[in-house]
């Protein structure tokens, strides 16, 4: 059985749960550089959305980004 390359991996994960951020795609598959597989998705002609999250832990501010998979 092939392995699925990075690029399937997060194309699939957008599919079936609708966003990925960098902590899932390093938790579920070990990929550091999320925003390195989005650009070739994006070269590749899907249409992904980037919202940038701000959240607080006490004194620490953690800013990532939330990719978005549109279907239209």
């Amino acid at each position: 059985e092939k392995e699925m390359t990075q690029k399937e991996q997060v194309l699939q994960h957008l599919k079936k749960n609708g966003t990925i951020t960098s902590w899932d795609a390093i938790i579920e598959y070990g990929i550091t550089r999320l925003s390195g597989v989005i650009y070739k998705l994006k070269k590749d002609g899907y249409k992904i959305t980037t919202k940038t999250i701000v959240k607080r832990k006490g004194e620490r501010t953690i800013t990532f980004a939330e990719y978005r998979l549109r279907n239209d």
